[in-house]
This record gives C-alpha cells, structure tokens and sequence, in this order.
C-alpha cells in the first residue's frame, strides 16, 4: 500500500462556531487528498480518460483541531476491483502524532467518454497498491 500525505496548518476559515475545525472541512480534506493523490499518481491522458464519482463516505471524529495546529492527512487505497475502490484517509496533530478523524470513502471509476463506470485496469490499480 503506498501511502500519501500532505500537511496543512488549521486557519480562522477553518474554524466553526466552537472554535474547532468544522466538520465539513474534514469532509473538504478528505476529497481534496484523494484527487491529490490521483493527479500525482496518473498522467494526463488517464485524466482526461477517466474519473471518479464519490459513492458513500464514513468519518470518525476522535479528537478536535484547533486554530494553528499543524495536521497531517495520509491517504491510501485500501482494495481496488471492478469499478470501485476503498480509500482510507487518516488526518493527525502533527506535533502530537494524535489521529483526529479517520475515514473510508468508496469510489466509483468512471469513463469520460460514455459517463458510466469502467473496469478498472490493472495497471492503473497497481499505481496505488
């Protein structure tokens, strides 16, 4: 399994009424490191032949970010097969190395050219094992 990360620092844009990350923004997080990961894995044309619609997503908030705090988010693909794949997103403190929210997310391979899903092709699912 390979792993991807990426960090980011917790901003006022972040922050809910209580003053911790709203939960959406860790929903935001969680799609913005899966196309992360697929842009820097794949190559234009893969793009531009193929794409990905979100089926479900389960998170699990376990403890709360705060203004200013480093976190780092850890994605990688759990199984691949047909036209889905699973995903796991971790996001940590990164200071504290605490697990914040965890999330699987399961995801429909999709083709540009007829808008339906597609097999999934060998090559392409070894990129992320």
């Amino acid at each position: 399994m390979q792993i991807y990360e990426q960090e980011l620092t917790v901003t006022k844009g972040h922050l809910d009424a209580l003053n911790h990350v709203n939960n959406i923004e860790y929903v935001r997080w969680v799609q913005d490191i899966a196309a992360a990961h697929w842009n820097f894995k794949t190559t234009e044309k893969i793009r531009n032949t193929y794409y990905w619609v979100l089926l479900s997503h389960h998170i699990q908030y376990k403890a709360e970010a705060l203004l200013g705090e480093m976190l780092l988010l850890k994605t990688y693909v759990v199984k691949s097969g047909g036209v889905r794949s699973t995903r796991t997103v971790d996001i940590y403190n990164k200071n504290t190395d605490k697990l914040l929210t965890t999330s699987e997310t399961i995801w429909c391979f999709m083709s540009h050219e007829t808008n339906r899903p597609a097999r999934i092709p060998e090559d392409l699912a070894t990129l992320f094992s």
